[in-house]
């Protein structure tokens, strides 16, 4: 049935008293607000089936990888918890080489939600053939947990890689704590609890003089910022304070806030460098976040830098660039995790070209539909 002119919700608010008018007005938006919501909301899983389509020749060949390949210790315990669970990528045994292996403990991204070990895959799959060790570490996601249990988990893991890997033939000394998207911000908060803790002489199971560097890959480390961006994009405002655990939380998981706090001058004292990667074109988390975030730590004296990747997407980086095999990334781990090992790095340029698992018009067309 439609409504005279004078009396529609919020076409018209003719003959309506003021607070009549405001209530019209308010249920409108909140109509629109829904509906712009569940457009988005479809448009991007719309956008994430198609991207998902487009990649999966890569996907295909990577997750035979993942499931067969004998280089994998897949579902390693570290945890009670439900997901404590880590993948560990091996070098090809080679008894000319058989010193301690370099170790990269990953905290892969998934906006908080859908966040997984194997999202890892690729990165593993290219390091450990340059003689790195790589230790994707799982996480419970929300609705599960809250930030908080995830940072616990991604902890958990972490000590458990400083204490065990050298079963794996991994150097115990020579371990460097990477994440991505949010599994950087999850790492990063990691990082910098442990740092708080052991200034303030708390007994813990790992200790941040193993960790030789902290690698941000298109990470986020101002939950403040954070929210204002994420909610033009999504997850909405309301969804991320639910992740965070409520809005008191913006502060406390936020690196970037943290370190500038003078409170904690003496644990930030004992942080590790810093390297950040991003893509310039990143429009899921801004290049800006990695920027801020390197500054605030220079000017308190921790060792911070950024690289910039030009032109580059949130997804580029690491899921097109590696399916190309053309990986800016990949060589600019390798250069740092391998610097001063004139062996390493001999044998890294001896290495065949790495192959691309995609066709390049499927990876042109999966950049500009990603959702990410």
């Amino acid at each position: 049935m439609f409504l005279p002119a004078d009396e529609g919700f919020f076409w018209s608010s003719g003959g309506r008293s003021d607070e009549e008018k405001a209530s019209g007005v308010k249920f409108g938006g909140k109509v629109f607000g829904y509906i712009r919501s569940g457009y988005k909301w479809i448009t991007g899983f719309l956008s994430l089936q198609c991207y998902a389509f487009l990649i999966m020749p890569g996907v295909l060949q990577v997750a035979y990888y993942y499931y067969f390949s004998s280089q994998i210790r897949r579902d390693i315990v570290f945890g009670d918890q439900p997901r404590n669970k880590l993948d560990i990528y091996l070098p090809k045994s080679d008894e000319k080489n058989d010193h301690p292996k370099p170790v990269i403990a990953f905290i892969t991204g998934g906006a908080w939600v859908i966040g997984y070990k194997a999202w890892g895959s690729l990165l593993g799959r290219h390091l450990s053939g340059t003689d790195v060790i790589v230790a994707c570490i799982d996480y419970r996601n929300y609705p599960k947990a809250t930030i908080s249990e995830m940072v616990d988990d991604a902890s958990r893991g972490i000590s458990f890689v400083c204490n065990n890997i050298a079963e794996y033939g991994g150097d115990p000394n020579r371990i460097y704590l990477m994440g991505q998207s949010a599994g950087a911000h999850i790492a990063a908060c990691a990082l910098v609890e442990q740092a708080i803790k052991e200034s303030n002489e708390t007994q813990t199971t790992w200790s941040l003089s193993q960790i030789k560097a902290y690698f941000g890959l298109s990470g986020g480390y101002n939950m403040f910022n954070m929210a204002e961006h994420l909610n033009t994009r999504g997850p909405y405002k309301s969804l991320f304070m639910r992740i965070l655990g409520g809005e008191e939380s913006l502060s406390k998981y936020s690196p970037e806030i943290i370190v500038q706090d003078p409170n904690n001058k003496s644990a930030i004292a004992l942080l590790p460098p810093v390297i950040l990667f991003h893509g310039t074109e990143d429009y899921s988390i801004p290049a800006d976040c990695s920027k801020t975030f390197v500054e605030s730590l220079q000017r308190v004296g921790v060792k911070a830098e950024l690289k910039l990747y030009e032109g580059k997407t949130h997804t580029d980086v690491f899921v097109q660039d590696p399916m190309r095999g053309d990986d800016k990334l990949f060589d600019d781990l390798v250069a740092i995790i391998h610097a001063g090992d004139e062996e390493a790095l001999a044998r890294q340029a001896r290495a065949p070209p790495r192959r691309r698992l995609v066709p390049e018009f499927m990876l042109k067309l999966a950049g500009k539909i990603s959702p990410f």
